[in-house]
């Protein structure tokens, strides 16, 4: 069974996609490699259509605990606070809004797509805002499954822990950014796969070369199937 989907896989998906909409969304989340949260956000003042760029906005909650006598923050562990000295029994928490912005470059057939989705009246206006896709992200999931499903493509093995997973909508990301490190493994490569992902620790990004080195087990299993002058044992 495969581990991540290639670009033929994410093809097919496309073709099975029943309408102009539902074939944007795979589009998108494989070619911006973007998380199905941001597609769904994308706004049509987001797309540049004449320069081919996407604008992305990630928004993270994060919750942080701080001493409700003296004001210290304090990580999850702490019954005392490493500030006053007080015990503490409930910390007061405090939601923090973080948002990042980056700018994707997009190629020109999708750029074309957008513009023929756009023309058609494809993007639905909320509040004043026009939304590329209107849709929930459970119907956003749904619609990445039922592509799948209907393109004949089987669920992948998690490289780490070999169980069974479904098609979603990540599989999509995690194919693009496999498929740039086969092609570009470099340090500027990595870097700029991380900026293009977003991802605020490399670590998060340098995985993507392990996944897409299992090529090396494979050249490395089929040595033991054949003697030292080269012919099958």
């Amino acid at each position: 069974m495969e581990t991540y989907l290639k670009p033929a896989d994410i093809e097919r998906m496309e073709q099975a996609a029943t309408c102009l909409r539902d074939k944007l969304l795979i589009r998108l989340l494989f070619r911006l490699a973007c998380r199905i949260s941001e597609a769904l956000a994308l706004k049509v003042e987001d797309i540049d259509l004449y320069k081919g760029y996407a604008t992305i906005i990630h928004l993270k909650s994060r919750v942080r605990l701080f001493c409700p006598d003296c004001g210290t923050r304090l990580g999850r562990a702490h019954c005392f606070c490493p500030g006053c000295g007080n015990k503490v029994d409930e910390a007061t928490k405090k939601e923090l809004e973080h948002r990042r912005l980056r700018t994707l470059p997009i190629d020109a057939e999708t750029i074309g797509m957008l513009r023929d989705y756009i023309k058609r009246g494809g993007p639905v206006t909320r509040d004043g805002v026009r939304f590329i896709f209107a849709i929930s992200r459970t119907r956003g999931w749904q619609v990445v499954k039922d592509c799948a499903a209907r393109a004949g493509l089987s669920p992948l093995v998690n490289p780490e822990t070999g169980k069974r997973r479904g098609i979603s909508p990540h599989r999509l990301r995690d194919a693009f950014a496999v498929n740039a490190v086969k092609l570009n493994d470099s340090g500027d490569g990595l870097r700029l796969l991380q900026e293009h992902l977003g991802h605020a620790s490399f670590d998060t990004t340098a995985r993507y070369r392990k996944i897409a080195g299992e090529e090396h087990r494979a050249w490395y299993d089929n040595l033991w199937g054949k003697d030292l002058n080269g012919a099958t044992s």
